[in-house]
């Protein structure tokens, strides 16, 4: 197969209700090595909104490229898919953890937790996978049986319950 010149560019679109702006102005500001990239208002009235309200937002999230989408209702995101953003230390799970669980969002298990907007998240220390990959299966197994147990991940405990 040859190769096409013209640049491809594949961005996972999230879906809003009406609050994609607010959504990616948040995130940008949460998320290091964020920014937005690109506000595209409406030129006229349309099924969700009225002209001059934001349709999409093109911003980029830890290096990543997104888009919010303003769809008039709410989306169910359900958990097949998720933000899954990996944490060099203690301090950056803890800062996402309450930033994303703010003002309405929850927790789930594992290191999984919904923000506000209903939009899933794994914050996973960088730790966990190395962790996991011991190739001692005892110390795995206990990791991962330490892990399914907590909701926020505890880098120190995981490495606690690999230590035996």
């Amino acid at each position: 197969m040859e190769k096409d010149d013209a640049m491809t560019q594949v961005r996972t679109c999230l879906w809003f209700g009406r609050d994609a702006e607010a959504a990616a102005r948040f995130y940008v500001a949460t998320v290091p090595n964020s920014a937005i990239d690109h506000v595209q208002r409406s030129p006229g009235r349309w099924p969700g909104g009225e002209a001059g309200e934001v349709i999409v937002i093109d911003f980029t999230l830890g290096g990543q490229r997104f888009q919010a989408l303003n769809g008039g209702d709410r989306a169910d995101y359900g958990t097949a898919a998720s933000i899954s953003v990996a944490c060099g230390d203690q301090g950056e799970v803890d800062r996402l953890w309450a930033a994303l669980t703010a003002d309405g969002g929850s927790e789930i298990m594992c290191g999984w937790l919904r923000d506000r907007w209903g939009v899933p998240w794994q914050i996973v220390p960088e730790a966990l996978p190395q962790l996991l990959a011991d190739p001692d299966p005892a110390v795995s197994a206990r990791v991962f049986a330490a892990m399914t147990k907590m909701v926020k991940l505890d880098i120190a405990a995981l490495q606690r319950a690999a230590a035996g």
